[in-house]
């Protein structure tokens, strides 16, 4: 029984050091040389400030007398990089496109990811960039993961004139319990305090702060909420969650036979036809 006993609190010690050393991974910066825009895109290399700490960086891709804006927001320890494919064909659509890297990302300094919380103010930075270039333009956001989140928790709301989300956490909680779950089970679930509990010591922000759920019904624009099928991070029951506390006009779609990936990738023809049919009535 000892032994057992001494088996126990040595796998269960290990376990608390794996989550711990998790929430750091997690967390750590993930600063990159992004390198020259895309010609294609006839970017521009841009800087500005965010109320976050951090100078954003970005590549914004104007059109004269186009059908509007696009703000595109990357997935979690992405970059801009990740962007470059949707940037692509909205900008072949006649969207002028702004790409960001989040602070702690790419080549945008910060301390830590947050998780939405100080990346929400770069949201608000980079809208208020694209209003001072085209104060009449017409602006949306597509944001992946991270970006969705970061567009949610943004305060005040975003006043802007459309909003696509993909595969967006309902509450921290939730996306910690899917994937400590996913990794190890029901054991993982018990673990998943020790994650949740280093948001405030770790970032200075508290769980009860990144919950995308409470926000949602703030949104005023028409929104378009897309998620995998098969997303085990951010589950059909999770997506359903923010769908029906969000306001209309609104819409969902599950991209048929997807994970938690580049939802884009995975369904490229209908992604492009989906999301366009939606920017086009704004």
């Amino acid at each position: 029984m000892k032994r057992l006993l001494a088996i126990f609190a040595i796998l269960f010690a290990t376990a608390v050091v794996c989550v711990l050393s998790a929430g750091w991974l997690l967390a750590h910066p993930i600063q990159t040389r992004i390198g020259n825009p895309p010609a294609d895109l006839n970017a521009q290399p841009v800087t500005f400030a965010s109320d976050s700490g951090a100078n954003v960086h970005g590549w914004w891709c104007p059109i004269q007398n186009g059908s509007g804006a696009i703000l595109l927001l990357p997935g979690i320890r992405a970059n801009r990089l990740s962007m470059v494919d949707r940037a692509r064909f909205l900008y072949r659509a006649g969207y002028s496109v702004l790409l960001i890297d989040f602070q702690a990302t790419g080549e945008t300094k910060g301390d830590h990811i947050t998780f939405g919380w100080k990346e929400s103010r770069d949201v608000l930075a980079a809208i208020n960039f694209i209003r001072q270039i085209d104060p009449s333009a017409r602006v949306a956001i597509v944001g992946s993961s991270l970006g969705g989140v970061a567009a949610l928790l943004a305060t005040p709301p975003l006043k802007v004139d459309g909003l696509v989300i993909e595969e967006v956490y309902p509450t921290i909680e939730i996306a910690t319990w899917n994937r400590m779950e996913n990794y190890l089970g029901v054991f993982g679930r018990m673990l998943s305090p020790l994650l949740l509990n280093q948001l405030q010591w770790r970032l200075g922000v508290s769980a009860s702060q990144l919950r995308p759920l409470d926000h949602i019904a703030s949104i005023e624009c028409p929104l378009f909420i897309i998620s995998g099928e098969k997303d085990r991070n951010t589950r059909p029951s999770d997506t359903r969650m923010l769908f029906e506390r969000a306001r209309f006009p609104k819409q969902l779609w599950f991209v048929p036979n997807a994970g938690h990936l580049d939802l884009h990738r995975a369904a490229r023809e209908d992604y492009e036809s989906r999301v366009l049919a939606f920017l086009n009535r704004m």
